[in-house]
C-alpha cells in the first residue's frame, strides 16, 4: 500500500523538482540522438542530391561530347565521299594527260571545290596535278608531309586520312588520300585532297562556343596537339599544359589507352572530364569543366538546408527536454521520498507518516510498493540473518569435529572444538594468522604445498596433519579441506579437523605396519586373507549349529552373509605411462582415500597389490551391495586428477559375489569377485558385474552365471 500523504509536509515540499542526474543523463542522450539522427538524416539527403547532380551533370557532358565527336566523324565521312565522286571521274588515260587531267577538275567536277588542294600522282610518285586555292601550282612546292601521304597509300592501296599537317594555325590542314585503281584491281595513282583546319569541311570557328569560366570544349590529337578550343589562342597547343584534361591524358599515355569509341568522363577533385574519340583520324573530343562552378547552386541550397534543420532541430531537443523534464517529475517525487525514507531508517525513532510519495501509476507506482515490500523484507532478513547466526554459532560450538574457516592465511573462523584439541581459548585464535598452529616456518611452508598440489589435482585436502598446542605438544589430525567460491562468503577455505594422535601412534607399531599398505594405509593382501577367514570360519559356525536340517535344503535356504568387491581401476597405467610413477602413486592413495570413506562406516577395504581393491560389507544384503558398489563406482568416475597440466578420466570395474554357503575358503572368494571383476572389464569397464556361486564343478571351480 502507498503509506498515507502528510498535508503539512506536502506543503512544504515544493510543487516543481528539478530532475535527478539520471533522468538529466537521459535528456542529454535523448538530445545527443535526436541531433545526430537528424543530422545523419539531413547529410544523407545532401549527399543524395549532390550525387544525383553529379550524375546528371556526368551524363549530360557525356552525352555532349559524344554528339560532337558523331558530328565530326560524319564531317569526315562526307569528305571522303566527296574525294571518292573526284576519283571515279579519273580515268587512266587522263593519268597520261596532264591537260585533260587539269580540264577535267577544274571543269568536269564540281565537287573538286569542296578541297583546299587537290593532288593527283601516278603509280610510279609523279605528281601530275597539283591544285591549291583553285591554282595549278608546280609539283615542287608539293609539301613533303603531303608527299609521304600520297606515298603510303600508293604503298598500302587504301584510304587514309593523315596526320595533322601543321604550319601556322591558319596553313594547318589535313589531307584525305584514295587509290585509283584499273578494272583488273591494280593501283595506277592517287587523288588526294587537303582540307585546312578551320574549314567549313573540318573545325569552322562556329564550332566552338563561347569561352565559359566553369566549361571547355576541345578537339585535340592523339599526341595532344589540340585542333580546336573554347580559347583560339590554345589552338594548336598542348593538352599537357589544360588544367584537369592533363592528368588524365597522361594517365592514357601511360596505360598506352586506345582510341576512345564512347564517351567516357573522369570526375577529379576539381574537374569533371568528359572524353568521346573518333576511331579513324584518331581525334578526341573533350568538355573539361569546373565542378565547384557547376555545383555551387546545389550547395548554396544544400547550406540554406542546414541551416534550416539547425534550426528545426534544436526547437525539436528544447521541447523533447521540457516534456521529458515533465514526465520525469513523479520519478523525482519519488526520489526525494526515498531519501527521507532513509533518514527514518537511520532514525529508527522518526516518523514514519511525514514521507510525500507521488500519485503516480505505472513504473513509478510500482516503485513506491516495491520499497515498502523491501522495508518489510529488510525486517524479515535481518531476523532470517539472526537465526542463521546463532545456528552458526551452536554448529561451531558442538560439532564432533574441528571447524576452522581461514582466508588469506587468517584464521577467521575457529569452533569449539578445534580450540579444544589445540588447547587455546575461542578469542585467543581469532584474527591471528594460521602459522601460529605450526611448529616452524618449514613445517607451515611444506604443508602449503602439499595443500596445494592436492587443490590443484583433486580439488580437495585430505590427509594427515601434525599441529602444535599452546602449550608446544604435537596434536596429530585428518584434515579435510575445501575452498569456498561462493561470493556470498568472500571466498575462504573451509576446514574440518578430527583428532586421530592415538590413531598416529597406534601406525607407528609393529603390529600395524604387518597387516597395512605403506603406500594407502589400507589392510594389506594378508591382513585381508586373515580377516576374510575369521568371518567365513564364523559363518561356517553359525551354519553348523543351526537346526538340523538336509545338508542341500541348509545350503539353498541359508541367508547371505555378507558380500565382496573385487575393484580394478580403468586406464591406472594411462597415468603411470604419462604423469609418471609418482602421480600414479598418488591416484593410488587417493583411491583409497575415496573408498575407505565410502566403505568404513559398514565394512572394511584392503589393497590387494597394484591397482586391485578388495572391500568386505559383512552381514550386507545384495541390493546394499550394489548400491555401495554403484556409489564407489561414481565417487571414481567423478574424480577427475590433473597433473603435470593434463586433467585424467579414471574409472572402476567392480566384482561383487555374495558370501553364500557355496564359498568356503578366501581363494574361492577371490576367485568368484576376480571373474566378475572380469565380466565386467570385458562388458565394457567401468560398471558393476554380480555373481552368484551356486554349483561347484567336478574340478572343483564354480560355475558363475548373471545373478
Amino acid at each position: 500500500m502507498t503509506p498515507p500523504a502528510n498535508p503539512v509536509a506536502a506543503a512544504q515540499e515544493p510543487a516543481w523538482s528539478l530532475p535527478g542526474p539520471l533522468v538529466l543523463r537521459l535528456m542529454v542522450v535523448a538530445a545527443l540522438v535526436v541531433v545526430l539522427a537528424s543530422a545523419a538524416s539531413v547529410w544523407l539527403v545532401s549527399r543524395a542530391a549532390g550525387q544525383e547532380a553529379m550524375r546528371r551533370v556526368v551524363g549530360q557532358q557525356t552525352d555532349e561530347v559524344e554528339v560532337v565527336a558523331r558530328l565530326l566523324a560524319s564531317k569526315i565521312e562526307q569528305s571522303q565521299k566527296v574525294l571518292r565522286t573526284v576519283a571515279q571521274g579519273i580515268t587512266p588515260a587522263m593519268l597520261e594527260s596532264p591537260s585533260s587531267l587539269d580540264w577535267l577538275l577544274q571543269q568536269g567536277l564540281p565537287a573538286v571545290g569542296f578541297f583546299d588542294a587537290l593532288h593527283v600522282a601516278r603509280k610510279d610518285g609523279e605528281l601530275r596535278l597539283n591544285i591549291r586555292s583553285g591554282q595549278l601550282v608546280k609539283a615542287a612546292e608539293l609539301d613533303p608531309a603531303e608527299r609521304d601521304a600520297l606515298r603510303r597509300t600508293l604503298i598500302d592501296g587504301k584510304p587514309q586520312v593523315s596526320e595533322l599537317i601543321a604550319g601556322r594555325t591558319s596553313q594547318a590542314r589535313i589531307m584525305f588520300t584514295l587509290p585509283l585503281h584499273s578494272e583488273e584491281g591494280a593501283v595506277l595513282g592517287v587523288v588526294a585532297g587537303a582540307l585546312k583546319l578551320q574549314s567549313q569541311g573540318l573545325l569552322p570557328q562556329s564550332m566552338a562556343l563561347p569561352a565559359r569560366d566553369d566549361s571547355r570544349l576541345l578537339v585535340f590529337t592523339r599526341d595532344g596537339t589540340i585542333l580546336s578550343h573554347t580559347d583560339p589562342a590554345r589552338i594548336m597547343g598542348q593538352v599537357r599544359d589544360e588544367p584537369g584534361l592533363a592528368p588524365v591524358f597522361a594517365e592514357w599515355l601511360r596505360r598506352a589507352q586506345p582510341v576512345v569509341g564512347r564517351g567516357t568522363t573522369e570526375v577529379q577533385p576539381e574537374h569533371i572530364v568528359s572524353v568521346a574519340g573518333m576511331p579513324l583520324p584518331q581525334w578526341f573530343v573533350a568538355r573539361v569543366s569546373n565542378s565547384q562552378a557547376l555545383l555551387a547552386p546545389l550547395q548554396g541550397a544544400q547550406r540554406e538546408a542546414w541551416w534550416l534543420a539547425a534550426a528545426v532541430i534544436a526547437l525539436g531537443v528544447l521541447l523533447l527536454a521540457a516534456a521529458m523534464a515533465w514526465m520525469a517529475q513523479p520519478l523525482a517525487q519519488l526520489c526525494r521520498g526515498a531519501l527521507q525514507l532513509l533518514r527514518h531508517d537511520q532514525q529508527p525513532g522518526a516518523a514514519r507518516g511525514t514521507v510525500e510519495w507521488p500519485a503516480g501509476r505505472g513504473e513509478v507506482g510500482a516503485l513506491v510498493r516495491a520499497f515498502d515490500g523491501l522495508a518489510q523484507q529488510k525486517r524479515q532478513q535481518d531476523h532470517l540473518h539472526t537465526l542463521l547466526h546463532g545456528q552458526f554459532q551452536a554448529i561451531l560450538q558442538n560439532a564432533s569435529v574441528g571447524i576452522v574457516i581461514t582466508r588469506h592465511g587468517v584464521l577467521e573462523v575457529v569452533g569449539r572444538q578445534a580450540c579444544l584439541m589445540l588447547g587455546y581459548a575461542e578469542s585467543e585464535l581469532q584474527g591471528r594468522p594460521a602459522r601460529t598452529l605450526y611448529g616452524s616456518d618449514a613445517d607451515y611452508a611444506r604443508l602449503g604445498e602439499r595443500v596445494q598440489s592436492a587443490f590443484a589435482a583433486h580439488g580437495t585436502f585430505d590427509g594427515d596433519v601434525c599441529f602444535v598446542r599452546k602449550d608446544g605438544s604435537p596434536v596429530w589430525a585428518r584434515v579435510q579441506g575445501r575452498k569456498v567460491d561462493s561470493e556470498a562468503l568472500g571466498g575462504g577455505t573451509v576446514w574440518m579437523l578430527e583428532d586421530i594422535t592415538a590413531a598416529r601412534e597406534a601406525q607407528y607399531q609393529q603390529a600395524w605396519e604387518l597387516t597395512h599398505d605403506a603406500l594407502t594405509q589400507l589392510h594389506n593382501r594378508s591382513a585381508f586373507d586373515h580377516r576374510l577367514a575369521l568371518l567365513l570360519a564364523e559363518r561356517s559356525a553359525r551354519t553348523r549349529t543351526a537346526d538340523a536340517a538336509p545338508a542341500a535344503a541348509a545350503g539353498d535356504d541359508a541367508p547371505d552373509d555378507g558380500v565382496v568387491l573385487f575393484m580394478d581401476l580403468d586406464h591406472f597405467t594411462l597415468v603411470n605411462d604419462v604423469a609418471g610413477h609418482d602421480a600414479g602413486d598418488d591416484v593410488l592413495r587417493h583411491v583409497a582415500r575415496l573408498i575407505e570413506t565410502q566403505v568404513r562406516q559398514v565394512g572394511w577395504s584392503a589393497r590387494l597389490g597394484g591397482d586391485e581393491f578388495a572391500v568386505v560389507l559383512p552381514g550386507c544384503t545384495l541390493a546394499r551391495g550394489q548400491a555401495v558398489a554403484e556409489q564407489l563406482r561414481a565417487t571414481v568416475q567423478a574424480w577427475e586428477p590433473s597433473y603435470q597440466g593434463r586433467s585424467f578420466t579414471l574409472g572402476v570395474s567392480i566384482g561383487l559375489v555374495v558370501l553364500d554357503s557355496h564359498l568356503h575358503d578366501v581363494a574361492s572368494v577371490l576367485y568368484a569377485a576376480d571373474m566378475a571383476c572380469y565380466d565386467a572389464k570385458r562388458a565394457g569397464r567401468n560398471r558393476v558385474e554380480t555373481r552368484h556361486a551356486r554349483d561347484m564343478t567336478s574340478s572343483g571351480r564354480m560355475a558363475l552365471g548373471p545373478y
